[in-house]
């Protein structure tokens, strides 16, 4: 039990240390690009770069652990202390125990502490950035259905529709609202459905409003077709959605329901919520294949190749996730198996070299 906290405490302490290094140049990398893609203050950038390092961290998380367990075992191979453990009698795989469930626990925390933080500095960092660029954000889902924003030079709209195309072009059982620069409301229209057009919201069977008489109702108006210009385009209704990771894990469920109920593809999202269930797995994967290249004493050599062996494995399997996720997302594979099939390959992996070095 006692050498099991010894290991974890140093598994911890390189780990930290390793998060540490790396915040400290992606820091670094994102102030100098945020300086340079606007014309910010110093302070801004740091600001936003600070918002922007908790996703970045949390992408990387594998690397980060992998790189951990390797300084783990060389330096516990350096300082003989894995000799010391085995000619006390402790197997390669007991003792392999506690880093392994501490990375399962590392991701358990990230999955459930992490994400929800990852997502909300995300949302904070794409509003700031908003601001500094003009842009704001033009799409959300409720339970209400899908909301859009538009806007020109005179006034500003607000589209609900309840349910639409995958696109996000062709919207059903739509309300339309518009207001006046000082926030008033002038007119509102209700349509069966709404076509997106070049420019603009080509709308069928149309009641309108006008919300500045002094009783709207006895002035509205009955249209088969209404023409309403807009500045969206399918290409920024895209956009409007984000990514799968500014969503926190906690509300992932609903959020994918919601997305099902207005008629868009919730694919991406799925994939994302699995890949997040097996983050654990995959960090513990990760100290095993360390394990299983670097858990060797100094003096056998070719310490230099395994430890690039080691990261070359962990990259592989970085990237074979990162393919498995785009399959999943197109469809060309089942989300179950795009999130699961590279943590449990690369677990069965390094079990096997790792019962190969110890028994075999």
């Amino acid at each position: 039990m006692i050498l099991s906290l010894y290991f974890t405490r140093r598994f911890l302490t390189m780990f930290a240390l390793v998060v540490a290094v790396f915040s400290g140049i992606l820091l670094m990398i994102d102030v100098i690009d945020q300086l340079r893609q606007t014309n910010i203050a110093l302070s801004r950038a740091m600001h936003l770069s600070l918002l922007n390092m908790p996703e970045s961290l949390y992408q990387i998380l594998p690397l980060i652990i992998i790189l951990t367990a390797i300084s783990l075992f060389i330096g516990l191979a350096r300082s003989s202390e894995l000799v010391v453990v085995r000619a006390a009698g402790r197997s390669g795989i007991i003792f392999l125990m506690a880093p392994v469930i501490v990375a399962f626990m590392i991701g358990a925390v990230g999955v459930a502490v992490f994400d929800p933080l990852v997502a909300a500095t995300s949302k904070a960092y794409e509003r700031l950035k908003s601001q500094d660029i003009n842009d704001v954000s033009v799409l959300s889902i409720t339970e209400d259905g899908l909301w859009m924003r538009q806007g020109t030079d005179s006034d500003q709209s607000v589209i609900n529709a309840r349910r639409t195309n995958a696109d996000g072009s062709a919207l059903q059982d739509v309300t339309l609202l518009t207001f006046d620069k000082q926030g008033i409301p002038t007119r509102r229209i209700e349509a069966a459905s709404a076509d997106l057009q070049a420019g603009a919201w080509v709308l069928q069977k149309v009641k309108l409003w006008d919300l500045q008489a002094d009783i709207p109702e006895q002035t509205a108006t009955l249209q088969d077709q209404l023409t309403v210009p807009t500045d969206l385009t399918l290409k920024r209704i895209k956009e409007g959605f984000g990514t799968p990771s500014s969503v926190a894990f906690w509300s992932l469920p609903a959020y994918i329901a919601g997305l099902e109920r207005a008629g868009f593809s919730a694919r991406s999202y799925q994939v994302w919520f699995q890949m997040e269930l097996a983050l654990p797995l995959l960090l513990a994967a990760m100290v095993l294949i360390a394990a299983g290249f670097t858990m060797r004493h100094a003096r056998f050599g070719k310490t230099g190749q395994m430890v690039l062996l080691a990261l070359l494995c962990g990259f592989l399997i970085f990237f074979l996730r990162n393919f498995a996720q785009v399959l999943g997302v197109n469809g060309q594979i089942p989300v179950f198996l795009a999130a699961w099939a590279p943590p449990v390959a690369a677990t069965l992996f390094a079990l096997g070299l790792l019962l190969h070095l110890e028994d075999g």
